[in-house]
């Protein structure tokens, strides 16, 4: 099972207003307790999103939008379904012009979504890749090609930027018939001209990383992994760097203590980042292997450039998300890194500022390697993944998958 992820993210609580974001981003959503409720069936044969950007998104007009990602045998999917949250249902929209996972899903300003690279077909090795992109019409409920990036790649970052592009960023491709290669290029969709244009490459080529907006239109990519041998096995990375829209350039800046990869980094209120567990496999101290997942987070000082210790979570775990709310951070979800066997249901709180993180209420269904987004009502959706795997599954060689989805409500 490791190998499949190395081959590879109501009503409104209290009276605190919610901040916007001038990018476009959903609005941080209402923590403060609150639990998780059902929220129908994945309507598509869904077994993984492993990707960091290939779960499902908040759209301008408030629905949830979820494309593509990994069936049985990493079958990638062309399947393609919106949320409703008002009436809390699901429906199946129009499909993805092609099939693709460890591909990247952006809600664009304007409303509608882009999907970009990825891998399509079966599972192979090494894994294709391919450059071409489509974009979602909310209206219609349909997907049409749109101009192809520059790079073909699968694993990489999507990130809008304040101006209303996309910041494509790292990934990788085949590397001939000899594995994969571990990408470094960079580059912006236009959304208006709908045009790609190459910008500054990043300082260390990295896939599945991290990439978090910054105060004043920046972009920090976060950890991830590079390709060193032939069938996986990635190390992961601690070595960080910040991209600047303005010059189109990237800068080194600190180091995480931890490298990290399957991992999660937030964006908090006062412009700092928080990085919470994830796997890195090595322990830069005395260099001995580690199989299992970080307990601990790292906060990033935007001012200075640097990372020191976060509170530490009550146990390590990878493949979770974490997403930014009102008070503070929330995680759920996720495995222990050494067996991804079972999906953690649990469920932690980090208010602004705290030194430790809260238990609130648990998943319905424990799950890793699934998607989330923030809905426009500031509640959490969170769909799909993988329930239980290898020995905790009832045949090891085929993965139970969460096809439920639920909803956090503070």
């Amino acid at each position: 099972m490791r190998d499949l992820l190395a081959g590879g993210a109501g009503s409104t609580a209290g009276t605190k207003e919610m901040p916007s974001d001038p990018a476009g981003h959903p609005r941080p959503a209402r923590a403060a307790g609150g639990g998780w409720t059902a929220a129908g069936e994945v309507p598509v044969p869904l077994v993984y999103w492993h990707g960091q950007y290939e779960g499902p998104v908040t759209l301008k007009d408030g629905r949830a939008l979820a494309a593509g990602g990994a069936g049985p045998l990493l079958q990638a999917l062309a399947d393609s379904c919106v949320y409703e949250p008002g009436p809390g249902t699901w429906t199946v929209t129009g499909s993805l012009v092609r099939d693709r996972r460890l591909h990247s899903l952006t809600a664009l300003a304007d409303g509608r979504a882009l999907a970009a690279g990825g891998v399509p077909g079966r599972q192979a090795y090494p894994q294709p890749s391919f450059a071409h992109a489509e974009l979602f019409d909310p209206g219609g409920g349909t997907w049409r090609a749109t101009t192809e990036m520059t790079k073909a790649r699968n694993g990489h970052s999507a990130t809008l930027l304040g101006d209303g592009r996309v910041l494509v960023a790292g990934g990788q491709r085949p590397r001939a018939r000899h594995g994969m290669l571990t990408l470094a290029d960079a580059e912006i969709f236009d959304p208006e001209h709908e045009t790609w244009e190459p910008t500054g490459a990043m300082a260390v080529a990295r896939w599945h990383h991290m990439a978090v907006p910054l105060p004043g239109g920046r972009v920090l990519a976060v950890g991830g992994m590079v390709g060193t041998t032939r069938y996986g096995g990635d190390p992961a990375l601690g070595l960080c760097e910040v991209y600047d829209p303005g010059s189109g350039t990237w800068e080194p800046t600190g180091s995480l203590s931890a490298a990290r990869a399957l991992h999660q980094a937030v964006p908090l209120p006062d412009g700092s980042v928080l990085a919470v567990g994830g796997e890195s496999g090595r322990a830069a101290d005395d260099a001995r292997f580690r199989p299992y997942s970080l307990a601990s987070t790292e906060l990033y000082d935007v001012v200075t450039g640097e990372w020191r210790p976060g509170p530490p979570l009550p146990w390590g775990r990878s493949a979770h998300r974490a997403v930014p709310t009102a008070d503070g951070v929330l995680v759920f979800g996720g495995t222990e890194g050494a067996c991804l066997h079972t999906g953690f249901a649990s469920t932690l709180l980090r208010r602004d500022g705290g030194r430790r993180w809260e238990p609130v209420g648990p998943m319905l269904t424990g799950r890793w390697a699934f998607g989330a987004t923030v809905l426009g009502d500031g509640r959490v959706l969170a769909a799909g993944g993988v329930s239980r795997a290898d020995a905790a599954a009832p045949r090891s060689t085929e993965a139970v998958p969460a096809g439920t989805a639920e909803v956090f409500t503070p």
